[in-house]
């Protein structure tokens, strides 16, 4: 054995028994803050090679379409679609506006519910599309942005509970029908009639969808395109002037849906923008997985970023709110996905179709943001014409 080992040395000087203590370390407690060690490294190396800002796209339209395909990609299989054969189940009169419940297949998978208020008076009305966020709270969706109606009293008080709690005290759909736009809400997967897997059951969900070849994040997202669709047959609706709003994981959610859908003519995103990497840091709402599969596409990390995907949106109308208090997202890093997202604009000299603005506010959509918010999307699409 002395022999062999002497037989090596003189054979491979530079490699064979040569290492540094340096050499002989290697890593021990890699994952701290659900994060690993080399995190860092990891972020550094997502260059975003097919955002406009890149420098790799001189022709803007060459690049959206580019873009776009890369995120419906990510986005994993599309759902069969069928007719979508609604049927009105229910009805209530709110004075100035109407409350349905509509039944409809929404996929070739999944037939729901939803909720349509309709204004009284002649159409077609301009349509929000409302989607509902997150927020952990899964025993209601669609009646977070509309009163329920016909349902059990504790889902009611639930619903008024949030409301108060998040949008200060207003079902943000009703003030909408009363102002003459027709607005739907239905469930995201497991919320409200849809539920089952609560909060705890998110990670088991998004696996059991990725062995199945969808991600939870892309059914959303294909669901509320196709709700956008279904929104462009109703009679009721001028199909030139139909919006997407949401708060939180609906805020991404409209923006998403605003990016990838010719049928949305410009949306309300509130309190869900900033840059990946401002989010993907220790102690980040983002890195506590469970939730995060709403809104996490199977490597479009790799090619852009959270305001590159928005800015698929140009140069639709949209408007951006963002709380300067709120823990979620923090300031410096809406700041910059507000900058990223104003250069395209204003690269396609429509930065006047741009509004983001950091409120003094926490992860809410107060009554005097949607003020602001209504009277812009007014101005908007409110009129005959749209502007």
């Amino acid at each position: 054995m002395k022999k062999l080992l002497v037989f090596l040395l003189v054979l491979f000087p530079q490699t064979i028994f040569s290492q540094s203590v340096k050499d002989s370390a290697y890593q021990t407690n890699v994952v701290r803050d659900n994060l690993p060690s080399f995190y860092t490294v990891l972020a550094e190396r997502l260059t975003f090679p097919l955002s406009w800002s890149s420098g790799n796209f001189n022709d803007f339209n060459t690049w959206r379409t580019t873009a776009r395909a890369k995120v419906m990609e990510c986005l994993l299989k599309l759902p069969l679609s069928v007719p979508f054969h609604p049927v009105v189940v229910a009805e209530q009169d709110r004075g100035s506006y109407v409350a349905r419940k509509i039944i409809f297949n929404i996929t070739a998978d999944s037939r729901i519910l939803g909720y349509l208020l309709v204004p009284k008076g002649k159409g077609p009305f301009p349509a929000v599309l409302l989607l509902h966020d997150h927020g952990s709270k899964f025993d209601i969706g669609k009646e977070k942005v509309v009163e329920p109606f016909g349902v059990l009293p504790e889902q009611i008080k639930s619903a008024r509970e949030w409301s108060d709690k998040l949008y200060g005290g207003r079902f943000i759909g009703d003030e909408l029908a009363k102002r003459g736009y027709v607005c739907f809400a239905t469930d995201a997967l497991n919320w409200s009639d849809r539920g089952g897997a609560s909060h705890d059951g998110q990670q088991a969900l998004a696996s059991n969808l990725l062995n199945l070849g969808i991600s939870f994040a892309g059914l959303i997202a294909w669901e509320d395109m196709y709700a956008a669709e279904f929104l462009a047959t109703r009679p009721e609706i001028d199909s030139t002037r139909i919006v997407a709003m949401g708060v939180s994981m609906g805020s991404f959610r409209a923006w998403q849906v605003a990016a990838l859908s010719d049928r949305i003519a410009g949306g309300v995103a509130v309190c869900w923008m900033a840059t990946r990497k401002g989010l993907l840091v220790p102690g980040g709402n983002l890195t506590h997985g469970q939730s995060s599969f709403t809104t996490t596409h199977p490597n479009l990390a790799n090619y852009l970023d959270y305001p590159d995907v928005a800015s698929l949106a140009c140069p639709k109308p949209m408007l951006f709110y963002n709380g300067s208090q709120d823990k979620l997202f923090p300031a410096f890093s809406v700041e910059e996905a507000f900058s990223k997202m104003h250069n395209v604009w204003n690269s396609q000299h429509a930065d006047n179709n741009l509004v983001t603005k950091l409120w003094d506010a926490g992860h809410v959509f107060n009554m005097e943001m949607q003020n602001e918010a209504f009277e812009w999307l007014d101005q908007h699409f409110l009129s005959s014409t749209k502007k």
